[in-house]
């Protein structure tokens, strides 16, 4: 057991997979304070999709950590294992949740027990991130868009509160959160494609961003009205690229 604190970042889109931009990328690399971090890719919202993995490899290269991937899609399980999912999660640094379907990612997990080996990750230290699908599933519920109108859905609920993602990207999915608002869904967090929210234990510890002025918003029903109050973001400025030189 370690004594690191448990920390998750919710990018609202963003990373290696949506526009190639490394700062997110970056960042949660670094918080890992490891040289060469531990690195690996979830792709289960994909469907374990090859050309995401593809992806995935070329972004987080071995010069800057150690990558690897685990497959509930596949009989090999992934690249890097040499032991069970279980025993090779809860060694890793970093762990990073593409995006795609929540609903299908939750299914899968939950049915290979996924769901309670994520949360003693997050207990013991290890970093846990992720975009879209990869962002909804660590909170309690959040909007999905995947299947086709916005809809809610429950998560793991390592955080207690609401997430909605492509806040300000997809505008009928800012409408329908503050509908579900409304109707009773618990107060949250929003973010903007380039945003990423920085989660330490249950507390917001802070919002940084990988595009010049990208929001991120804590949004509540109050007195039968919604709420927005946008939260301070930080640019991360210019960076080099995650890939070997």
């Amino acid at each position: 057991m370690t004594s690191r604190q448990p920390q998750i970042v919710a990018f609202g889109g963003g990373g290696f997979s949506m526009d190639g931009n490394p700062l997110l990328d970056e960042f949660v690399l670094g918080l890992t304070g490891m040289e060469r971090p531990k690195v690996c890719f979830l792709p289960s919202a994909s469907g374990d999709a090859d050309h995401y993995i593809v992806r995935f490899y070329r972004a987080f290269s071995p010069a800057v950590c150690e990558p690897s991937h685990v497959s509930l899609f596949r009989r090999d399980k992934g690249a890097g294992l040499g032991c069970d999912i279980a025993t090779h999660l809860l060694a890793q640094d970093l762990i990073y949740v593409g995006g795609g379907s929540v609903l299908s990612l939750l299914g899968v997990w939950r049915a290979h027990g996924l769901d309670r080996v994520l949360a003693e990750c997050w207990e013991r230290g290890i970093v846990l991130c992720g975009l879209s699908a990869g962002s909804l599933c660590w909170f309690s519920e959040g909007v999905s868009a995947f299947h086709g109108p916005p809809t809610r859905v429950g998560g793991l609920g390592l955080l207690p509160y609401s997430n909605c993602v492509h806040y300000d990207d997809e505008p009928a999915r800012r409408e329908s959160y503050h509908d579900l608002l409304a109707e009773g869904m618990a107060p949250g967090y929003a973010a903007s494609d380039g945003v990423a929210l920085h989660f330490r234990g249950e507390s917001l510890a802070g919002v940084v961003a990988s595009r010049w002025q990208a929001e991120a918003w804590w949004v509540e029903e109050v007195g039968g009205t919604i709420s927005e109050v946008a939260l301070p973001v930080r640019w991360l400025g210019k960076s080099r690229p995650l890939t070997a030189a």
